[in-house]
């Protein structure tokens, strides 16, 4: 694993420690002003800039207090010189959800740009599979 590839990891991880932990501040680092996130909600056209993205969290924050995990089982990242990308697959959801459901994932992909010598995320697309 290159020290890039490393980095990137890191950056998830504490993304996704930060999202369970409901920490806004700590979920907004990290991420390009210009920042195009598509997720499961609406709107369907997706959420661009960040202080759309910052917005789009108190709802789920709202929702995971209710005792819901955001846990990451699986990261892959591949890094080049100035972009890269990670998937990874997470636990998501309410005990019951989890229960009802023991295989549901959440898919993410990242993609990354090198600013100023920092990685930071440019697209956020997460989704759950179409049953």
């Amino acid at each position: 694993m290159t020290d890039d590839e490393q980095q990137i990891r890191t950056l998830v991880t504490g993304w996704a420690d930060a999202v369970h932990r409901g920490d806004l501040e700590a979920v907004l680092a990290d991420h390009t002003e210009d920042i195009v996130m598509f997720d499961v909600p609406p709107p369907h056209e997706g959420i661009h800039g960040l202080a759309a993205y910052r917005a789009s969290w108190p709802p789920f924050f709202e929702w995971q207090a209710q005792g819901a995990s955001f846990e990451i089982e699986s990261l892959d990242v591949t890094a080049g010189t100035d972009v890269a990308y990670a998937h990874a697959l997470l636990r998501c959801g309410t005990p019951q959800e989890l229960a009802e459901r023991p295989t549901l994932r959440l898919r993410l992909t990242l993609g990354l740009r090198k600013v100023d010598g920092r990685w930071q995320v440019a697209h956020e697309h997460h989704s759950f599979p179409h049953d």
